[in-house]
């Protein structure tokens, strides 16, 4: 067989294990994501704000948080496998509560009151011929080419004067993640709206305007959708637990006048009883131990009716503490959700002023990039090194390569090739 068939022979076989080697990594990345070292877990029970925690996941992969103990090891497991443990732990437990006036009452957690999910995922590192190495925090659905931009772009020794092929590249990966960023609040304004009670549709086809995915703009959209039914939800428990603890004190309340009306009873007839037999004792026709035993039965029911009273009054002073939060229920919800809306119009109006910043750089590279004479110059060279099953697995990828928590990309520029180094490359 001859040296040229052997050579291409060769590079068919190098093809074929890169390119599966990418669908690894990319079926590695559509996988459901894995809880590991150094993410951030937030845990929190309907009604029981005391109960509302961070937790950082350990060295040893386990957190650390009330009721579940200090070696409840989540490392490797997915976010809905963990939601799915602790809901069906917490309920086992007794926690209990400590009320304005000092009193403690015993909860019983409901499954459906518990959520964990993940708040901040552990980040990704940038290293290579980039401006700044370092190290930086992860957003879901995160570029290569986005990674590289917050790193100030690419940068080799003879290309640290301004380039515009560099800027250009820069100025887009910035350009994709304002339009990302202007979606979201997009969509973050209309939940805010829904959920004031707004009858108002969210405008998909603006969305659809934006230079981004569909696969983005529905994960956007079904993100804030799922947030808003979560907030629901714990609205509505915060709502059904007051009104349940209405609901049982009035019925407390309602057997303890009861009982204060059979003691109000038991205690007057106990005063006449004493009465009767001091009048008796006076004409010597009773004993004056009869007179002591009604003495101590008038004593017993008078405590007796005292306990009633503090009972019936710690009732209703209860009662009237679940009365308040509820009224306020609603008008603090609302202000909190005015307060956020307004923040979120503030962030959609700077991020409009910032794409419409970065187009017009956008357009003045392009002319400057236009009369400079084009030269033949190679890709960079971006390698990913992912943790996997059997340890940290470097694989080739490319700027539209999406990253996950921890990755570590490493970044060559490639030198540029004569017309000549190029055609024998081929």
């Amino acid at each position: 067989m001859s040296l040229p068939r052997l050579a291409v022979q060769a590079k068919t076989k190098i093809g074929i294990l890169v390119s599966a080697a990418v669908l690894c990594a990319v079926s590695s990345a559509n996988a459901e994501y894995r809880i590991n070292i150094g993410d951030t877990l937030e845990i929190s029970v309907a009604g029981v704000p005391e109960l509302r925690q961070r937790v950082v996941v350990q060295f040893d992969g386990s957190i650390s948080y009330p009721l579940l103990g200090n070696s409840f090891v989540v490392a490797g497991l997915s976010p809905s496998e963990i939601r799915a443990r602790i809901g069906a732990i917490l309920p086992t437990k007794v926690f209990r509560q400590r009320t304005p006036d000092g009193r403690e009452n015993v909860l019983v957690i409901e499954p459906d009151q518990v959520t964990a999910n993940v708040v901040e995922y552990r980040p990704i590192y940038v290293n290579g011929d980039v401006s700044k190495p370092s190290e930086q925090s992860y957003r879901p659905l995160m570029t290569v080419r986005q990674a590289v931009a917050l790193a100030g772009g690419y940068e080799i020794m003879r290309f640290r004067m301004n380039n515009p092929f560099l800027d250009a590249a820069d100025l887009r990966s910035e350009y994709e993640a304002l339009w990302t960023d202007f979606a979201k609040e997009q969509a973050h304004l209309w939940r805010l709206k829904t959920e004031l009670g707004e009858d108002v549709k969210l405008d998909e086809s603006l969305l659809h305007d934006t230079p981004l995915p569909s696969a983005a703009i529905s994960q956007i959209t079904n993100s804030e959708t799922e947030q808003m039914k979560g907030h629901q939800d714990d609205y509505r428990h915060e709502r059904e637990f007051l009104q349940r603890g209405i609901s049982q004190t009035d019925e407390e309340i309602g057997v303890l006048s009861d009982q204060l009306q059979k003691e109000n009873a038991g205690y007057q007839d106990d005063i006449e009883d004493l009465q009767r037999l001091t009048g008796l004792y006076k004409k010597s026709e009773v004993t004056v131990v009869r007179v002591t035993e009604a003495r101590r039965a008038l004593l017993l029911s008078s405590t007796r009716k005292l306990q009633t009273t503090a009972q019936l009054l710690r009732a209703r002073r209860q009662r009237d503490d679940f009365a308040r939060q509820l009224e306020r229920l609603d008008p603090q919800r609302r202000v909190n959700l005015q307060l956020e809306l307004e923040g979120s119009v503030i962030k959609l109006n700077q991020t409009r002023a910032k794409l419409q910043a970065v187009g017009e750089k956008i357009e003045y590279t392009g002319v400057i990039r236009s009369q400079l004479v084009r030269g033949t110059g190679g890709k960079p060279k971006i390698t990913i090194v992912r943790k996997g099953e059997k340890g940290p697995e470097p694989f080739a990828a490319d700027e539209e390569t999406e990253l996950q928590p921890g990755d570590v990309v490493e970044v060559a520029l490639q030198p540029p090739m004569s017309p000549q180094s190029d055609r024998q490359a081929r």
